[in-house]
């Protein structure tokens, strides 16, 4: 029996597979034609021996040859088309779900890829896909074509013998208990081997990425201990399945070579007798091949639908996968649209935020506004919650308590599609795409002219040193725009937000890790921003935001200081104690001293 959660991913599969209809009732349609094929070729071969080599009759024979010729024949055609439409559809329908799961993974929630490791998603799309498309495909059409056939040449055996038939039946029983004892080990086997292949090329994933680190601090040998030990769970698993695959195949191909022992010795005393005709025996011998051929086979086909069920429960771990929460309003979506047109205000009410339903609240009784063309600064150390604000302003995050208004709407109300165009983000860190500056700017979004391009360029500062590359907006960048400077990427970086067009600018860290040059770029960039758009801004580097409407110090989650940059000074608390970090920060009368 097929249990409950494989019959839902064999529906899964058809709602996919049922695209290409066509091709399928064709394949199809060939499954009738081979079975005839399969039951006339024996018959021939009784009507040959029994009707003209033995009583020795050869007028006519010439014709049953040549009929027997035609059948064989159109049996391989049949078996061919069958095979090929079928695989067709089977390998469009993966296509299909590969296509659908890569869309789908697009639009999770951004927390899914905090918990969850990119190699394991990666696993997801290509080798448990693969598992699909090889061993499903070609395993479950095998399996229903030779079952029918199975069946059929069954029939047909007791119709012209049915003692031997019943003789055949007799082995079926244990063949099938085996066949389903070992269907179950297989398929918890290929779970494990799932699951493990899964989290070994997730932690591959993340030694390639960070190679040069495991390098560095000499952690060589604990990550090959780490990936040995992903390595041996999957193979002591895969070892567990070649086992049983190859005892259960072992076990029927001895079955079968002991039933045509028994068919042989059995038949023969009844052909002397004359109860039987040599030409039947001879039939039954052949189409007992016909018959346990694909029960030998069998073996490999449950073990390759195996791997195709155990891939597809991972799969569907990615289908089942929560999606980000479209906000529900009362507005409708051409009210909604008119409200977020354009930015006007922005309200945090006694926000409280943690990270999961028991750990510590990282934001505790937040409060603040933002109105248009404002700009909003959030300092403190690191931990302060500064960051998480952020992600909850863009939606990465919206289990929040208290109340988030934008533009009066709550925030968690408001499909996250509706207020892309709101805001823009640049973020610490840094990721470029291996392709040229033009693609990294405008993300490949036709909406964006190549002018918008060179504009935002322009706009960072950054337009000067694409001009002095091979190419210039043409030029490709290879692994995360290793090929170009930190503070270079970070431009390539800050141009992309600014492209985008959003009428709040959120800057996250903009100016880390970047060189002074660079810095100073940036930072002349930044003073655009604070004179034309809307900014909320992320710092360490006090000098970054010391010209905002609203600066907000944080301290384990709280705001315990709030003002502009002279009020918090003149306080002499912990935003003016900060300033040991960046001593040089300027006032409009000079340079400010560091606080002792």
């Amino acid at each position: 029996m097929i249990a409950s959660p494989d019959l839902q991913y064999l529906k899964h599969f058809y709602h996919y597979a049922s695209r290409y209809k066509k091709t399928a009732v064709i394949g199809l349609l060939m499954m009738p034609i081979s079975v005839a094929a399969n039951l006339l070729f024996p018959w021939l071969i009784i009507q040959v021996i029994d009707e003209h080599l033995t009583p020795g009759k050869y007028t006519g024979l010439v014709f049953l040859i040549v009929i027997m010729l035609v059948v064989l024949i159109v049996n391989y055609i049949a078996d061919a088309l069958y095979t090929y439409c079928l695989r067709k559809t089977g390998q469009k329908a993966v296509f299909d779900i590969r296509m659908a799961l890569f869309a789908r993974i697009l639009k999770l929630p951004r927390s899914y890829f905090d918990k969850t490791p990119t190699g394991v998603t990666l696993s997801r799309l290509t080798s448990d896909l693969e598992a699909i498309g090889e061993s499903f495909v070609v395993g479950a059409l095998s399996l229903i074509k030779d079952s029918i056939n199975t069946l059929a040449v069954l029939a047909f055996m007791f119709f012209i013998n049915w003692q031997l038939a019943l003789l055949v039946l007799l082995v079926f029983p244990p063949v099938l208990l085996l066949t389903q004892y070992v269907r179950n080990r297989l398929r918890a086997m290929y779970t494990i081997t799932r699951s493990s292949l899964a989290k070994g090329t997730g932690y591959l994933q993340e030694c390639l990425l960070g190679v040069k680190t495991v390098q560095l601090y000499g952690a060589v040998e604990e990550a090959e201990a780490k990936y040995h030990g992903y390595t041996e769970d999957f193979l002591r698993a895969q070892l567990k399945t070649n086992k049983y695959d190859a005892s259960l195949f072992s076990i029927i191909t001895g079955i079968t070579s002991i039933t045509i022992g028994l068919m042989i010795w059995y038949g023969s005393a009844k052909v002397l007798d004359g109860v039987v005709s040599l030409g039947v025996l001879i039939a039954f011998i052949n189409t007992l091949e016909k018959v346990f051929v694909p029960l030998r086979d069998f073996t490999s086909q449950i073990a390759a639908i195996q791997r195709s069920f155990a891939a597809f429960e991972h799969i569907e771990e990615l289908f089942i996968e929560n999606l980000e929460e479209e906000g529900k309003t009362l507005l409708t979506a051409e009210t909604l649209s008119d409200k977020l047109a354009n930015f006007d205000s922005l309200e945090f009410k006694n926000v409280r935020f943690r990270y999961g339903s028991t750990g510590p609240y990282v934001l505790n009784d937040v409060s603040f506004s933002l109105n248009k063309g404002e700009q909003l600064a959030l300092v403190g150390t690191t931990g302060s919650g500064k960051s998480t604000i952020i992600r909850i302003m863009n939606k990465t995050y919206m289990d929040y308590e208290g109340s988030i208004l934008l533009n009066g709407i709550e925030l968690s109300s408001i499909p996250k599609n509706s207020m892309l165009h709101l805001f823009s983000l640049m973020q610490q860190d840094v990721f470029l795409f291996e392709e040229d500056i033009d693609f990294n700017i405008s993300l490949g979004d036709s909406k964006i002219s190549k002018q918008t391009v060179i504009d935002a360029a322009q706009y960072v500062y950054a337009h000067d040193f694409i001009l002095g590359l091979p190419n210039q907006y043409r030029f490709k960048l290879q692994k995360n725009g290793s090929n170009v400077s930190a503070g270079q990427a970070q431009l390539i970086s800050f141009a992309r937000a600014v492209a985008q067009g959003g009428q709040v600018m959120m800057l996250d860290e903009a100016t880390s890790s970047v060189d002074s040059i660079t810095e100073n770029l940036i930072q002349k960039a930044i003073s655009r921003l604070f004179a034309e758009k809307t900014v909320i801004a992320i710092a360490h580097r006090l000098s970054t935001i010391r010209h905002s409407d609203l600066i907000l110090v944080l301290h384990q989650g709280k705001i315990v200081e709030r003002g502009n940059h002279h009020d918090l000074l003149a306080i002499k608390g912990v935003y003016a104690s900060l300033l040991t970090d960046d001593a040089n920060i300027e006032d409009d009368e000079g340079i400010i001293p560091t606080p002792v």
